[in-house]
């Protein structure tokens, strides 16, 4: 018995050792298309940026959670999640994904790290992509400003999100970053840092790991009262990225043209440097005033001409560059701007609909540079503590980051009518 018991067991360890894993490419750019595994790629994705801190074993983390999420995702066909591969200090600021990544230059929350060590391990296992985003433009993970305070450059960000925030006086704040030597120092040391990590759980190195699709400069780079510092910027930093990883894409986070001048942010030319590989464009009809959920009977189709004359003047504006354009950031409110699980998602739902037919028919064509679409975001099983009330230190993490009301554009796992038009989009999409 026991030599039969023995002879089985060596039968299925050579067995075992016969079976080959199924090769997974880094994804790769081809004329104006990415290519995975030798074959075309285009996504259906989502907004994720809080993975990171529900991977952690330590405070904030919630791994159950995200396994549940993760395999949420899997089963709708959303594979593509743009997530926060940095977070600043200190934590005892208000308005911010806690607790941070980089709690000071250099040092670092091991409990975190190993959170976006596990994200990343769990979304191979699930043949996820990640877009890895390295900074913010906006304070809601500290981010640029925060790199600012570092550097010297003032003693505290001035909060746009507080009571009185300016948000014009922020942003000429947060643009004098590229143009700071010392900041943007410290940055590049994050930069050089995360890229060179070792996963603690897959014991693959991040420049190596084809989980990763892409990092991501920051989100939403503007060049407000500083355009030529942050062309400038871009080039210089896309450069060192790429001698420190030749394997993977890059990109700058971009929200494209967006309805006003101000901000100083232009899909051609902030695409148009040689180690930039794919343009991004985001689109808010909300945010930019084009549609009123209250006033929804006479806004939204306005919204919707809009949206798609947007989509479709980037697409040729970004025409030139010769290179993949995403759409990796949209979103509207519940009906009436109800932020509860729960309520009407009848716009959403249109609207979703909409987004999805238009970005489809551009992949279908053959002839445009569409390449993908991340909607905005994803909220799950997370609840806010307070329907548009700010997220707080311990709150569950939902899909609108800690500045921004809790709920407001959140699609939860309750929703089911807009998880259906997801999964059916996906299914199209995705091919």
């Amino acid at each position: 018995m026991s030599r039969l018991f023995f002879s089985l067991i060596i039968v299925l360890l050579i067995s075992s050792c016969g079976e080959e894993k199924k090769p997974v490419s880094f994804v790769k750019v081809e004329k104006n298309q990415f290519i995975r595994n030798g074959k075309p790629y285009t996504f259906m994705g989502t907004n994720f940026w809080y993975g990171l801190n529900l991977g952690s074993p330590g405070e904030g983390g919630n791994r159950e959670r995200l396994i549940r999420e993760l395999d949420r995702l899997a089963s709708m066909g959303v594979k593509n999640l743009r997530v926060m591969a940095g977070s600043e200090g200190p934590d005892t600021e208000g308005y911010r994904m806690l607790p941070s990544m980089q709690q000071a230059p250099g040092k670092y929350n091991e409990d975190v790290l190993e959170g976006l060590d596990y994200l990343l391990a769990e979304m191979g296992k699930r043949d996820m992509v990640a877009v890895m985003c390295l900074n913010n433009f906006w304070n809601w993970s500290g981010g640029v400003g925060q790199y600012l305070v570092w550097a010297g450059a003032a003693d505290t960000i001035p909060n746009p999100s507080a009571p009185g925030g300016d948000w014009q006086l922020y942003q000429n704040f947060a643009a004098s970053f590229y143009s700071n030597e010392k900041a943007t120092k410290l940055f590049d040391d994050h930069i050089r840092f995360i890229v060179n990590r070792k996963n603690k759980i897959t014991g693959t190195l991040y420049r190596e790991d084809p989980v990763i699709m892409s990092w991501e400069l920051m989100n939403e780079p503007r060049g407000s009262n500083n355009i030529p510092g942050m062309q400038k910027w871009i080039d210089k930093t896309t450069t060192f990225i790429r001698q420190l990883d030749p394997n993977h894409l890059i990109t700058t986070g971009s929200e494209g043209n967006t309805s006003g001048t101000g901000a100083g942010t232009d899909v051609f030319n902030d695409h148009n440097y040689k180690n930039v590989d794919y343009a991004t464009v985001h689109l808010w009809v909300q945010n930019w005033d084009f549609y009123n959920p209250y006033k929804a009977d006479s806004t939204y189709g306005p919204s919707v001409d809009f949206a798609r004359s947007y989509i479709k003047g980037q697409l040729e504006k970004a025409k030139p560059l010769g290179k993949p354009v995403v759409l990796e950031e949209y979103g509207i409110s519940r009906d009436t701007n109800n932020h509860a699980a729960g309520t009407p998602v009848t716009i959403r739902d249109k609207y979703y609909t909409v987004i999805f037919d238009i970005v489809n028919d551009e992949i279908k064509s053959g002839n445009s540079a569409m390449a993908g679409v991340n909607f905005w975001a994803w909220g799950g099983e997370g609840r806010p503590r307070v329907p548009k009330g700010m997220w707080k230190k311990g709150d569950e993490f939902v899909g609108d980051p800690p500045h921004e009301a809790q709920g407001w554009y959140s699609v939860f796992d309750t929703d089911s009518s807009t998880i259906a038009i997801i999964k059916k989009y996906a299914g199209l999409i995705n091919k």
